[in-house]
């Protein structure tokens, strides 16, 4: 530590299933970090990869720590003590880690280079999530959101609902939700809330997102006014087209999901709707986008990354959002298939084709 003192951090990385390729998945720096759940979370990778088509298994790792309550020498510190413990598990061709909760590119960049100097070379595949410089990938930053609004789209042009006509609350204005609210209003949506951990706006007219992006910059979105100031739970409730649970887990609920009017959900949060209000929604005729679907741009564009890291030819932003775009349609149009062939809703459908293909690819493999 800075102040001379020594302090032993505890970490895991768990690795659930390579039948398919080798287990990718984030690093999160978080002091609620637990051993069960980061399997938990390298199982849901699993998952995510396999809905998407991409040539990986799960994996997960975190450090028990507060990088808020760390000066940056000390999370470098951490982060490279972290990569040369679990530098022998990891690798471009057994297991590549990326960025999750409080971790960031920089970090990445510490962790591959610390790989590199173990390996004797640059090892940039390593890891994805990198800073552009040192093998990142252009398009990165905006995957996730990006990927979101594919399947949105995708999903309206099911129900015949225009975008521009389209209506939006988002829950969580971070990375993910803000990057939505943006690219959605430039196709034509109306962003009519959004909220933060402190609370949310609401305009039925439609918010000015010049000024919410502003006042999040440089205060708070609540000093947008206090007339159009709606709390998290409400905001889940409004009568809008497009939901986008966009923060935490667990936010709809068996009580709050008969209150839904959202014509499609689309969760760019991990886990937002329980598996009771699942049920409710799907019985009310509700799209629900499943997690594992609609917010698989990020490590789809991760794989991106690590296939140009190992051909040391990158690409272009234009041909990464072109090429994420294809696949999200894909994969959307394929869950949707399956969910209609077997009269069940899209969460089920995703697992179904999850499932399949990792089973395929034990049993080619002979492992069952």
């Amino acid at each position: 530590m800075d102040d001379g003192t020594v302090r032993i951090f505890d970490g895991y990385r768990s690795q659930h299933n390579d039948a398919i390729g080798p287990t990718k998945g984030g690093i999160r720096f978080h002091p609620d970090v637990t051993l069960d759940e980061v399997k938990a979370l390298s199982m849901w990778m699993t998952f995510k990869c396999g809905v998407v088509g991409l040539p990986y298994g799960g994996g997960k790792g975190g450090v028990i720590c507060d990088p808020r309550q760390m000066s940056k020498g000390e999370i470098e510190r951490v982060s490279r003590a972290f990569m040369e413990a679990i530098s022998d598990i990891v690798g471009p061709e057994r297991d590549i880690p990326a960025p999750d909760v409080y971790t960031t590119p920089q970090i990445m960049g510490w962790m591959m280079d610390t790989y590199s100097k173990l390996r004797g070379h640059y090892t940039p595949g390593v890891i994805t999530g990198k800073p552009i410089i040192i093998g990142g990938s252009q398009g990165r930053n905006a995957a996730t959101a990006q990927g979101c609004v594919y399947t949105i789209q995708s999903a309206l042009q099911d129900i015949g609902r225009p975008m521009e006509k389209a209506t939006v609350a988002i829950q969580g204005f971070g990375n993910a939700g803000r990057i939505a609210a943006r690219l959605l209003t430039d196709l034509g949506a109306t962003i009519v809330a959004v909220s933060d951990s402190r609370g949310g706006i609401y305009d039925p007219n439609g918010l000015d997102l010049d000024r919410v992006e502003q006042l999040k910059d440089e205060a708070t979105i609540l000093d947008y006014g206090q007339d159009f100031h709606v709390s998290n739970e409400k905001l889940l409730e409004l009568d809008v087209d497009i939901l986008i649970p966009a923060a935490l887990e667990n936010v709809i609920t068996k009580e709050n999901a008969p209150r839904i009017k959202a014509r499609i959900v689309a969760e760019a949060a991990n886990g937002p709707t329980t598996p009771e209000a699942d049920a409710i929604l799907n019985q009310k005729g509700c799209i629900v986008i499943p997690d594992i679907l609609a917010n698989a741009g990020g490590v789809t564009v991760s794989y991106f990354e690590w296939v140009q890291n190992l051909m040391n030819y990158y690409w272009s932003e234009e041909e990464v959002l072109d090429k994420l775009q294809t696949n999200m349609v894909k994969s959307y149009e394929a869950v949707r298939d399956m969910a209609n062939e077997y009269n069940t809703d899209l969460r089920t459908a995703a697992y179904m084709i999850s499932l399949q293909r990792v089973t395929e690819a034990m049993r080619a493999r002979g492992w069952v």
